[in-house]
C-alpha cells in the first residue's frame, strides 16, 4: 500500500514522475486494448517527499500532447489523491492513486538519446498508431504560470 499518499487523500496536488515504458491493458467495458504510461519515483513537488515507487496512468489526451515519450523524461503534473479497492473478492484491500491527471508538462528531457521501451520503438509504432501526436511546442498539455 501507498502509505505516504494516505494524509494527501482528496487532496489536489503538483506530483513528478520519471517516464519508463508504455504498456496496455483491456479497457473497463472489454472493448479492446488501452494504451498505458508507467511512472516511477512520484514526488510530491511542494515537499519534495516520494509518495509511490511507481504509478500507471491512462495515455489521456493530457500525456499524449506531449508526443512521444523516452525513458528518463520527467513529467510534472496536478492530480487528486484517491483511495481505491485492489485485489480479489476475498482479498480486497484498500490503496491510493492519483486520478485525473492535468496540466500536464515535460519538465526535463532525461531520456534523449535512450529508449523507448524493451523492443526500442516509439509509442506510435509500438502501439500501431499514426503520426506522432504534438511535436517541439507542444511538451505541455497546459502552459503554467
Amino acid at each position: 500500500m501507498r502509505k505516504q499518499m494516505r494524509p494527501l487523500e482528496f487532496e489536489r496536488k503538483r506530483f513528478r514522475g520519471t517516464f519508463v515504458r508504455y504498456g496496455s491493458k483491456w479497457a473497463w467495458d472489454g472493448s479492446g486494448l488501452v494504451t498505458t504510461l508507467l511512472l516511477r519515483d512520484i514526488t510530491d513537488v511542494a515537499s519534495g517527499r516520494v509518495v509511490a515507487d511507481h504509478l500507471w496512468f491512462n495515455l489521456t489526451k493530457g500525456f499524449e500532447a506531449l508526443g512521444d515519450l523516452w525513458r528518463g523524461d520527467v513529467i510534472e503534473f496536478d492530480a487528486r489523491v484517491k483511495r481505491y479497492s485492489k485485489g480479489y473478492a476475498g482479498l480486497r484491500e484498500v490503496d491510493y492513486k492519483l486520478s485525473h491527471p492535468t496540466k500536464i508538462c515535460l519538465v526535463d528531457s532525461g531520456g534523449k538519446g535512450g529508449i523507448q521501451n524493451e523492443s526500442n520503438q516509439t509509442r506510435s509504432e509500438w502501439a500501431g498508431a499514426g503520426p506522432q501526436v504534438g511535436g517541439q511546442n507542444a511538451r505541455c498539455a497546459q502552459s503554467r504560470a
